[in-house]
């Protein structure tokens, strides 16, 4: 290759970068920004974080009337809030099957499979946010989810952190992280030509992440699920741990202080019967 044929192809690749880059913060924002606005909920999440605070706010609230439309919006809010919430940690990925695209010379533009590898990221997840809502609607039909979106007991709440804590220390959990902390590895394994190809690859990653993240997702319902602290702390967290040196390391320590709250809830619960 020559000399001006490498500058053109670095000026590609930077091009190519700019491009998915500029996507990716785009759609960050712009959940991030619906996310605080309240998801359509008609209270906006700062609020929410703030009355969160207060003592006895569930029982001056009254729990949400669940009609086809509003289940609709509570799925469509999980699953912009793992928009938010998961694509930072996903950008690695996403960036590097780019440049993968464009090495093997498609004839599209690499971020249009790029995008489809994204679709089939986020259709995991709308899978796990699909579930979140029914969930969420099973707690809310026992009371064990108040008007302010979080658990109304500590038998609920420590065995959601017991349960995060403990699946963190799981081997499969082990096998799901070292996954999306190897992009290169994942792509060198999994590649499939195409439109197609990339979506399955995608889908395929995005089951990855949420081996490595549902129970942490999960957390959201001891510590609220429109709680700014808690949505932001756990992106950072997930962040953090595909990608920081040593990670699984910082995940596991962290499942040991979930795993210890926990358990220091429920026996609190057993001592108050």
């Amino acid at each position: 290759m020559t000399v001006s044929e490498t500058t053109i192809l670095e000026a590609v690749l930077r091009r190519d970068r700019w491009v998915v880059v500029a996507a990716l913060a785009t759609a960050i924002i712009v959940a991030w920004i619906w996310i605080v606005l309240g998801a359509g909920t008609g209270t906006n999440a700062v609020a929410m974080t703030q009355m969160a605070g207060m003592p006895g706010m569930d029982a001056m609230m009254q729990q949400a009337v669940w009609t086809p439309g509003y289940a609709l919006l509570i799925f469509a809010m999980w699953w912009v809030m793992m928009v938010a919430m998961m694509l930072p940690s996903a950008a690695p990925m996403l960036l590097l099957f780019a440049r993968a695209n464009r090495a093997q010379k498609v004839r599209d533009r690499p971020y249009v499979a790029t995008g489809f590898f994204a679709a089939g990221y986020l259709t995991a997840w709308g899978g796990f946010s699909l579930l979140a809502a029914g969930l969420q609607w099973g707690l809310e039909q026992l009371d064990l989810l108040g008007p302010m979106m979080t658990a109304t007991n500590y038998w609920l709440g420590g065995g959601i952190l017991l349960a995060a804590g403990l699946w963190q220390l799981t081997p499969l959990k082990g096998v799901c992280l070292r996954h999306c902390r190897s992009p290169l590895s994942f792509l060198a394994q999994q590649w499939q030509p195409g439109r197609l190809g990339a979506f399955r690859m995608g889908l395929a990653h995005g089951a990855y992440c949420l081996g490595c993240c549902w129970f942490l997702m999960g957390l959201l319902f001891f510590g609220g699920i429109m709680n700014l602290y808690w949505i932001a702390g756990l992106a950072v967290f997930v962040l953090l741990e595909k990608t920081i040196p040593f990670g699984h390391w910082f995940g596991r320590i962290a499942g040991v202080g979930f795993a210890a709250w926990g358990a220091l809830l429920l026996v609190t619960a057993a001592g108050g019967q």
